[in-house]
C-alpha cells in the first residue's frame, strides 16, 4: 500500500488521524459560516460603542459582555465536545482575555500612549 502514494494518504487520513475527504460542495457553506461567525464575533464587544458616547465607559461594558459571552461559549463548547463545562469555560475565558489584552498592548506600545 505504501508504493500506491494516493491509497496510502488516503489510509493514514481516514484511519490514522480520523479525517475523511470534503465534500466539493462544502467550501462555499463553511467560507459563508465563517465570515458570518466573524461578523457576529465582532459585533458583540463592539456594540457598547454603538450606544454609549463615553468611550472608556464603552471599553468597560466591551469587556464585560465579552467575558460573559467567552465564558458562555466556552461553557457549550466544552459540553459538545465531552469536556467538563466550566473548567471548558474559565480555559477559554482565559485564552481569550489574554489575546486581547495582548492586543489591547500591542496596540498602546505602537501607538506610543
Amino acid at each position: 500500500m505504501a508504493k500506491d502514494t494516493d491509497k496510502w494518504v488516503d489510509f493514514m487520513m481516514r484511519y490514522e488521524l480520523g479525517l475523511e475527504k470534503p465534500q466539493d460542495n462544502r467550501a462555499t457553506r463553511s467560507a459563508i459560516t465563517i465570515g458570518l461567525s466573524y461578523v457576529v464575533g465582532g459585533i458583540i464587544p463592539l456594540s457598547p460603542y454603538f450606544f454609549i458616547d463615553d468611550s472608556q465607559r464603552a471599553l468597560y461594558f466591551s469587556c464585560g459582555i465579552t467575558v460573559v459571552c467567552l465564558f458562555v461559549f466556552g461553557y457549550f463548547k466544552s459540553k459538545v465536545t465531552g469536556q467538563p463545562p466550566v473548567s471548558g469555560a474559565f480555559k477559554v475565558l482565559i485564552i481569550g482575555a489574554l489575546a486581547a489584552a495582548a492586543a489591547f498592548g500591542m496596540a498602546k506600545l505602537i501607538n506610543g500612549k
